[in-house]
């Protein structure tokens, strides 16, 4: 938090947040941290879509040493009701567009307006800017569209272990605009947050993903760095035509190498990244431009982060585990973690200390005693000419006891043909070990897609199509 008063003291009309400056943000947090600071409270939550008026009432809860739960704009109010309650949480304040989402049983406090908030901005400065660094800054719920969840605390410790070693690994330039069109209430947009003030550069917050915007900024040269999921960067590749980009940081789902390829040759400065809430985001990254003997890899970790794979089998493959001063200490009222954390995911590391993820340990198929990776499956799949996206989860089988079943979306189903089922099941044939075809196929439209764009696998069960496409056999 110090770092948004230290811009402010030294660089007071630098760009900070779109068209407002260090000055006017940091006059704004300790006008809204004097009405908040009041609350006899010390835990509350958010509720809001990304706005420089949402970012100022995260930093200014902060600075009133308040916990600050941001909270999943896509939940229904019982899911909310039920978060706030398992966390002990009475106060929410949240945009004027969200006001209808929260439980009447709680209190609220709308945002002031923006322009309200830079005209009364004038504030003595009573507050105290240092935290220790066990002090809980933010909570995120993991899987929070499931109704399960589990919540991180993101300690102050974390945050300034991870935007040290992020500025080692990304560099730093006093030119730096990072926009943010990825959610706050996510780790992805927290952590620009958190990375631009400690860098004491720019960012642009943008409400809701529109691409055309997002083209004219590139174009521009108005911002020079991203962070995206790979289904965005997938339709904005191929309209890109000129850039400034320094960075595109790209992460949150496997990243097709169809994707990675198109990238390379327009010269796009991807960072493959690995990281989730529990780390304070990206743990592990990687340039692709610069490592192309590497591009299945997510890259080597982050200064100070360490990666152990535990429980190899043959091949090197086993459990991933990270150990460093960003992982968390453990989840809220769980039992606290000892040693390394283990991310239920699945990879290997080669000679020179390169990551690669094979797949979440729970989407592993084991069928007839064979290990099948879907993404093995779906890399394969992405390289079929129309492909726009794909995932791979196992199905119960009587006979083998799990086999594949692939979801697939094409670009234009109608310029290739009347049985894709075929077409595809015959490419997979030709290209994979029969046990690792899929033995069911469905054809989608779109696959099913949380609020910051990941494939919810879980859902899709309900949409397989049970036609068996002939694969999945071991014989």
């Amino acid at each position: 938090m110090e770092w948004l008063r230290y811009g402010a003291k030294y660089y007071p009309n630098r760009i900070c947040m779109n068209n407002y400056t260090y000055n006017d943000i940091y006059r704004s947090v300790v006008y809204v941290a004097h009405n908040l600071v009041r609350l006899e409270t010390s835990r509350l939550a958010i509720l809001s879509d990304n706005s420089v008026t949402m970012a100022i009432y995260i930093l200014a809860a902060m600075l009133a040493h308040k916990e600050v739960l941001l909270l999943n704009v896509h939940l229904k109010p019982n899911e909310i009701a039920n978060q706030l309650a398992q966390l002990d949480v009475t106060t929410v304040l949240h945009s004027f567009e969200r006001r209808n989402q929260v439980p009447n049983s709680i209190f609220t406090i709308e945002f002031e307006s923006l322009k309200n908030i830079l005209v009364s901005s004038v504030q003595e400065d009573t507050f105290d800017w240092t935290f220790a660094e066990h002090d809980i800054a933010a909570i995120m719920n993991t899987s929070a569209t499931t109704g399960q969840f589990k919540s991180v605390p993101l300690r102050w410790g974390q945050i300034k272990a991870h935007v040290q070693a992020s500025q080692e690994v990304l560099g730093r330039s006093e030119q730096d605009n990072w926009l943010m069109v990825l959610p706050l209430f996510h780790v992805s947009g927290l952590s620009i947050l958190m990375r631009s003030l400690y860098n004491g550069t720019a960012m642009t917050i943008m409400e809701s993903y529109d691409e055309e915007q997002v083209l004219q900024y590139i174009h521009d040269g108005r911002i020079n760095m991203m962070s995206l999921v790979p289904t965005i960067l997938k339709n904005l590749e191929p309209r890109i035509t000129h850039h400034q980009l320094r960075v595109i940081l790209l992460g949150g789902e496997f990243i097709p190498r169809p994707l990675v390829d198109a990238c390379i040759a327009k010269q796009l400065p991807i960072y493959k990244t690995y990281g989730m809430t529990e780390t304070f985001s990206q743990s592990v990254t990687m340039p692709v431009l610069s490592n192309l003997n590497k591009l299945d890899s997510v890259g080597k970790p982050l200064p100070r982060m360490t990666v152990h794979i535990v429980n190899p089998d043959v091949d090197g493959v086993g459990e991933i585990h990270l150990n460093g001063p960003m992982v968390m200490s453990g989840y809220i009222n769980r039992e606290p973690i000892h040693g390394d954390f283990n991310t239920d995911d699945m990879g290997y590391l080669d000679e020179d200390g390169f990551l690669y993820i094979l797949n979440r340990r729970t989407d592993l198929i084991i069928s007839g005693g064979e290990n099948i990776y879907p993404k093995e499956i779906e890399d394969t799949v992405y390289a079929m000419q129309g492909v726009k996206e794909c995932a791979v989860i196992p199905v119960a089988d009587t006979k083998w006891g799990q086999v594949p079943a692939l979801f697939v979306a094409f670009d234009d189903i109608d310029a290739l043909g009347a049985d894709l089922k075929m077409i595809v099941r015959d490419y997979l044939s030709s290209k994979l070990a029969k046990y690792k075809v899929p033995k069911y196929i469905t054809i989608m439209d779109a696959l099913p897609r949380n609020g910051t764009g990941k494939i919810m696998r879980k859902s899709l069960a309900s949409h397989l199509d049970m036609t068996a496409s002939n694969g999945g056999s071991h014989e």
